[in-house]
């Protein structure tokens, strides 16, 4: 069996900023509130954390900052992906070997790649780390999507374990599990984390876990304790928080909304801008129907 990199809530966290700084000590403050409400793992620098507009010096420091923070409390999964696989392969070296526990790689956007030029991407740096790798698979961001014959191909190396499924498909998150079995899989929607879950998957990598983690650690918790009634219950109860995260392009509502509940969260990295007024009413008036703010 491939190594799992973590069961249950794995959070997408967010990049608290003070300006075009990272707010290291804000971060911290986030990954301690974050393990002591459950958080099963640390999702450090994706689309969440804005990893998209951090040269790497300072992506390298913040991967480095989270794994020498959460001290082996909880893994800690680093975003080393890029449309370039050079470039990829740097990033997950140093991650590596400033000690995360894996890596998430999403597939290259804009370029795109062929079937064969997935394969050749992935298969380059996975051989270029030993620890575990979680492809991410998210065609509404990249523009492709990885086909099942890719990932046939992918689950045959050792360290390719695990694929973060953003499609929105349940039919071909179906399709994974049963025609790549090798491959764990992870949510990467939180309106979809129960039915990932009943198809086998092993968890989630939430943007809802930044608000509510203990809330996100629970409904799959439920889950494989059997619990299915209740897990049930928390996805259809967090439904419209799930969908008030999103009501602009991630991570700027969650971003916002961490700013709303009292972490110094800061700015967004331009092209992301501040959320419009009557979003963040209606961001308002879910959080307070959640008991989240008065």
């Amino acid at each position: 069996m491939k190594k799992l990199p973590f069961t249950g809530s794995g959070v997408a966290i967010i990049t608290p900023f003070d300006g075009d700084k990272v707010n290291y000590d804000e971060l911290g403050r986030i990954i301690e509130d974050q393990i002591a409400n459950k958080t099963d793992a640390i999702i450090i620098c994706g689309t969440t954390g804005e990893a998209s507009t951090m040269p790497d010096e300072e992506h390298l420091a913040v991967i480095k900052y989270a794994v020498e923070k959460t001290a082996g409390r909880i893994p800690v999964i680093a975003g080393t992906g890029s449309n370039d696989t050079t470039h990829s392969v740097r990033l997950s070296k140093l991650a590596e070997e400033y000690g995360a526990d894996g890596l998430l790689q999403v597939t290259p956007y804009y370029n795109k790649a062929s079937k064969k030029g997935l394969i050749a991407h992935f298969s380059e740096i996975a051989k270029s780390v030993k620890i575990p790798i979680i492809l991410y698979n998210v065609p509404s961001r990249t523009g492709v999507n990885i086909d099942v014959s890719v990932l046939r191909e992918l689950a045959k190396i050792e360290n390719i374990v695990a694929i973060k499924e953003a499609s929105g498909n349940i039919g071909y998150t179906a399709d994974v599990a049963a025609q790549v079995p090798e491959l764990y899989i992870y949510s990467g929607n939180d309106d979809m984390i129960v039915p990932v879950l009943s198809l086998g998957g092993k968890g989630v990598i939430s943007v809802l876990a930044n608000v509510c983690p203990k809330e996100t650690h629970d409904m799959c918790r439920a889950f494989f304790d059997g619990d299915t009634a209740r897990a049930a219950k928390l996805q259809l109860d967090y439904m419209e928080l799930i969908r008030a995260l999103f009501i602009e392009v991630n991570p700027i509502p969650v971003k916002t909304a961490m700013n709303l509940l009292g972490y110094n969260a800061g700015n967004l990295r331009m092209p992301m801008c501040d959320l419009e007024d009557a979003h963040l009413e209606a961001l308002k008036s879910c959080m307070k129907k959640y008991g989240l703010i008065k």
